[in-house]
């Protein structure tokens, strides 16, 4: 969809600012169907609560999130559906009461599916009701009766952090996805420098490919999300269904950034979050390290992890981040960027990052120490034993 932006006007617009209304981010004005700067204003609070890009503009991702927030919990019956699950705010604040409570709904991603529901249902026959998988009435008011089953822990942070402990640290045999982003006719940044152009959806693609090689190398399985030569454009909800079918261990998305100051430089990682706390921790983690890792070895500016609930992150039942490796609109990032020598630090980086993904955090080691290429000799020896 056209993103909706300031000055448009319809139908459109007039739903826009009603569930803004509703969510007491705009004060009502009978018949307005304008977007207008104060509608600007409350869609850029809209997204800055809901972890989303801030740019003032209603497009698809947002949109999503908007007819999302007209539900609250409690205003409907809860159920999974297939082939098309409930989806909402009220969906979202349902799990995240189960993940209070010490059960396990995984990723609180606002989706009513199959594991939403056998976490339901296990709180139902828990306390003595039908146990159908079914958020009623009659099950909403159990659960304002019940405190949480678990106090003083995360429930969620303590079954991800045990799955990779239990994984073993060593990279053989683990899958991951890498998602270049943008591609086809999405070019993503484009700038034309010395008569070359350089787009965002080439970088990334070649820097996957870097990726792939290494991480292959050292053992793992390997997905891409795309191909060099695209045709079509990919969602983010396609590339993280991608993810969720090949049953990815990691999912790591590709992006170089731009911005309209070409002062602007420096690296970014995000991961899944909400305005409210919730967390996907180890994700947290996986960000943290792939942070660290590519500012120390390149040198680029470092402008930290932050926490996102966009749907590429939300939407995947996995450790996800998405890292932003320099600006494309920044001369000396980009300088950098159109190198391939410097592709391989950051390549290097992320192999380093993953590798001390699955180390225990006792015997994690320095930001910048590991040799990846040592990594390949492991899996030969393991090979020939």
């Amino acid at each position: 969809m056209r993103p909706i932006r300031r000055d448009d006007q319809g139908p459109a617009v007039a739903e826009i600012r009603s569930i803004l209304v509703n969510l007491e981010l705009l004060e009502p004005t009978p018949g307005a169907d304008v977007f207008d700067a104060r509608t600007e204003h409350a869609v850029r609070a809209f997204q800055q609560l809901r972890g989303l890009s801030i740019d003032g503009r209603v497009g698809a991702e947002t949109w999503r999130a908007l007819d999302a927030a007209r539900w609250r919990l409690g205003d409907r019956a809860l159920y999974h559906s297939i082939p098309q699950p409930l989806v909402g705010e009220d969906v979202r604040a349902l799990q995240e009461r189960l993940l209070e409570m010490g059960y396990d709904v995984g990723r609180a991603d606002g989706v009513y599916g199959g594991r939403t529901a056998r976490a339901v249902t296990q709180f139902q026959r828990e306390v003595g009701l039908t146990a159908d998988g079914s958020c009623g009435p009659y099950t909403m008011h159990a659960m304002r009766r019940l405190g949480r089953k678990v106090v003083g822990g995360r429930p969620q942070w303590l079954r991800e952090a045990d799955a990779f402990r239990e994984s073993g640290p060593n990279l053989v045999g683990k899958t991951i996805v890498i998602d270049p982003g943008h591609g086809g006719p999405d070019p993503g940044v484009v700038v034309i420098d010395s008569g070359r152009r350089w787009s965002e959806a080439e970088l990334a693609y070649d820097l996957a490919a870097r990726l792939e090689g290494r991480l292959a190398a050292a053992g793992m399985r390997v997905h891409l999300t795309r191909g060099p030569a695209t045709t079509s454009v990919l969602s983010d909800p396609a590339r993280t269904q991608l993810a969720n079918d090949v049953g990815a261990d990691l999912f790591i998305s590709l992006h170089v950034d731009g911005h309209a100051n070409p002062a602007a430089d420096g690296v970014a990682t995000y991961h899944y979050g909400t305005g409210n706390g919730v967390t996907s921790t180890v994700g947290e983690r996986l960000a943290g390290l792939v942070q660290r890792e590519i500012a120390v070895r390149t040198g680029l500016r470092d402008c930290r992890v932050h926490a996102k609930s966009w749907e590429l992150l939300r939407l995947t039942r996995m450790p996800a981040v998405r890292v932003d490796v320099g600006y494309l609109t920044c001369s000396a990032d980009r300088a950098r960027l159109i190198r391939p020598g410097f592709r391989d630090q950051v390549a290097e980086a992320l192999v380093a990052a993953v590798q001390r993904m699955y180390y225990p955090v006792e015997l994690d080691v320095p930001t910048g120490s590991i040799d990846v290429h040592t990594l390949r000799a492991v899996v030969d020896a393991t090979a020939e034993a």
